[in-house]
């Protein structure tokens, strides 16, 4: 299994920290979630049904009228690899790891880089891209986006956008534009909302495809209380509208204060940074040490900066930041 953030109880043993010690910004995810209310008595002990308004809320969320309720992208990320003969498949480098992981099982996966898409499309069956990419922060247009997706789906190809960063910055979206073959799009319910454990996702497509993925994926895909949490926030514009202007605010204070203490972020989105540097393994290592959880990527060498949340979290990463040599 590939490598993730939020791993906390390894790194409480590795650094001999408690748990409840330790700074997670390693993850991405809103550190003022979604206040998730108490639940009625009756969602824990039925089974889940698809009629619950869940879809009906995302549908109006995402403003796409066909939709799969997935357990977290994740599901979909590895069903997705299945419904296709082997093809080859570009995608940026780096990007989210477990895309790369779950295509290369049965296809061929070419990376890429931003400025090469153009003369590459040609030769890919798929394009799978994040937007904005996790953890560069490079952003795509809707309008090239669907260009693509016209040019692969003219010969039986696919554009798989997987959004899960988009909530704040909701004009980039193009999920509102699927239906037409060839075009998927992922949501989670994971970082924006802060509702990680939950695990709830959605694919957006045409729906032959989705009726593929239902059927792969069998019933029961999202348990009770987790599709009622998710209905409930989808339903909560104003939370949205204040959240989206919220962490905009305080991913530009993040990349002030990085910036402040020599780590100039390459890129970033509304819920991290990402630092480009040689040094990245020491950075990773000396903030460790003090209880502070970063993600850490090889190639290239670079540090993923997650959003502090309460005042003494920013106090106590300015302060972690001042020892670095």
């Amino acid at each position: 299994m590939l490598e993730h953030g939020g791993k906390l109880t390894q790194a409480a043993r590795r650094y001999g920290i408690a748990v409840e010690n330790w700074l997670d910004l390693s993850t991405g995810i809103n550190p003022h979630g979604w206040p998730v209310p108490a639940l009625p008595n009756e969602v824990w002990r039925r089974l889940p049904e698809d009629n619950d308004g869940l879809l009906d809320a995302a549908r109006a969320c995402y403003g796409a009228s066909h939709l799969l309720a997935v357990s977290g992208s994740q599901a979909a990320i590895q069903v997705l690899p299945t419904l296709r003969a082997d093809c080859l498949v570009g995608m940026l480098h780096p990007t989210y790891s477990e895309h790369a992981h779950a295509w290369a099982k049965q296809h061929r996966v070419a990376a890429l880089n931003a400025a090469g898409i153009e003369t590459t499309l040609d030769e890919l069956d798929v394009l799978l891209l994040c937007n904005p990419n996790n953890p560069s922060g490079e952003r795509f247009a809707p309008d090239t986006l669907l260009t693509w997706r016209q040019e692969l789906a003219a010969r039986g190809g696919w554009l798989v956008v997987d959004e899960a960063f988009i909530d704040a910055e909701p004009q980039l979206s193009i999920a509102r534009h699927t239906g037409a073959e060839g075009l998927i799009v992922l949501r989670s319910l994971g970082k924006f909302f802060g509702l990680a454990g939950a695990r709830v996702g959605f694919v957006a497509a045409w729906p032959a495809l989705l009726a593929q993925m239902q059927e792969a994926l069998g019933p029961w895909a999202i348990n009770g209380p987790a599709r009622a949490i998710a209905r409930l926030a989808l339903q909560d514009s104003v939370w949205q509208q204040h959240t989206r202007e919220r962490l905009q605010g305080d991913s530009a204070r993040l990349a002030a204060l990085l910036t402040r203490h020599g780590l100039a972020p390459a890129g970033g989105s509304s819920l991290f940074q990402w630092i480009r540097t040689d040094r990245a393994a020491g950075l990773h290592e000396v903030l460790a040490r003090q209880g502070i959880l970063t993600r850490l990527f090889d190639a290239p060498a670079s540090l993923r900066f997650g959003l502090p949340g309460a005042e003494g979290e920013w106090n106590r990463l300015e302060i972690a930041l001042g020892k670095l040599a």
